[in-house]
């Protein structure tokens, strides 16, 4: 299965390197990593994914629970199923990223006082 990584999945590379001081290329990998991971684990328990990346080009041989999750998710709105695969990995593409200035309080922590 091959889906295009998003612009929102590159940026957020983008700012994984920045942060990393690493170069896009691995940037890219580990985020892609990060939301094949988020998504293989809801829906299979798996902790380990395989894929490739070439450029903006994403390699992916989902497990079979994960395979018949986007198969029906794409036949219920008559897509291609790496095309669900696709919007999963931009949901979380954001996943570990320090999203807040580290001087503020993260909007989900709970009341000081």
């Amino acid at each position: 299965m091959q889906f295009e990584a998003s612009d929102r999945l590159v940026a957020a590379a983008d700012e994984w390197a920045d942060k990393r001081m690493s170069d896009r290329e691995d940037a890219l990998e580990t985020k892609v990593e990060q939301a094949l991971l988020e998504v293989e684990h809801l829906v299979s328990g798996e902790q380990d994914v395989e894929f490739d990346v070439d450029e903006r080009t994403v390699t992916y041989e989902p497990t079979d629970a994960l395979a018949a999750f986007l198969d029906q998710q794409a036949e219920s709105v008559g897509v291609d199923p790496a095309d669900v695969l696709a919007m999963h990995a931009d949901l979380f593409a954001t996943v570990f990223l320090d999203n807040y200035d580290q001087e503020e309080r993260p909007p989900n922590a709970p009341p000081t006082e």
